[in-house]
């Protein structure tokens, strides 16, 4: 079982955390971490995109010109791709972008993400910060004692936290997610991968 240091809100040694090997020390499966978040962006995407073909267009229902003898080419209708304001030819349709992955393999996908993070030295385990009142000044000098100013962050906290929330929401480096919201691209997509100590629990107990 790995042991990390939990800092506070002023960056000090506040206790030290207990982190489960079965979350936080296994060989990270880059395929299933890719699946999962190639699923996840792919689930993003509207599909909204569609076009007509010549049977959606209106009008063109009277042929142009008689089928012979006008020594032009044989028309069925104005509304054909070859004319202008005709149908569209192999255009996009709305269509859905979803792609099926198992709810193992999301999990193994954050664990192995977890896995990495602590393995890089990219996870810091923080107290939970006593915000009175939301202060974004105090979220600020928070980041800059722990030494993370400036850098890509992931900030996971408590589903009430609601001070902490409105705190870190107008930074902009810091992507601020519940612990029940957790998932396999917001894990990864940091330079560094901050957790209140509150949120191990819950972690463990759904991930393990």
């Amino acid at each position: 079982m790995a042991t990390l240091e939990i800092k506070d809100a002023k960056g000090k040694a506040a206790g030290k955390a207990e982190l489960a090997d079965a979350v936080y020390g296994i060989e990270p499966n880059m395929h299933v971490m890719h699946r999962t978040v190639k699923a996840q962006q792919a689930g993003w995407r509207q599909g909204t995109a569609n076009t007509k073909t010549r049977g959606f267009v209106s009008g063109g229902g009277k042929k142009p010109w008689r089928q012979k003898g006008t020594g032009r080419a044989r028309q069925g209708t104005i509304r054909a791709p070859q004319w202008r304001g005709g149908g569209t030819v192999f255009g996009p349709h709305s269509r859905s972008y979803d792609q099926k992955v198992n709810g193992k393999e999301v999990k193994l996908a954050m664990r192995s993400a977890l896995s990495a993070k602590l393995a890089e030295g990219e996870l810091v385990i923080v107290k939970a910060p006593a915000f009175e009142k939301p202060s974004t000044k105090e979220a600020v000098a928070m980041l800059k004692a722990l030494d993370l100013e400036g850098k890509r962050i992931t900030l996971i906290i408590p589903n009430d936290a609601v001070e902490c929330f409105l705190s870190f929401r107008n930074i902009p480096e810091v992507e601020i997610l519940p612990v029940n919201s957790i998932n396999a691209y917001d894990l990864i997509d940091n330079k560094a991968l901050v957790i209140v100590d509150d949120c191990l629990s819950y972690i463990e107990e759904v991930l393990a």
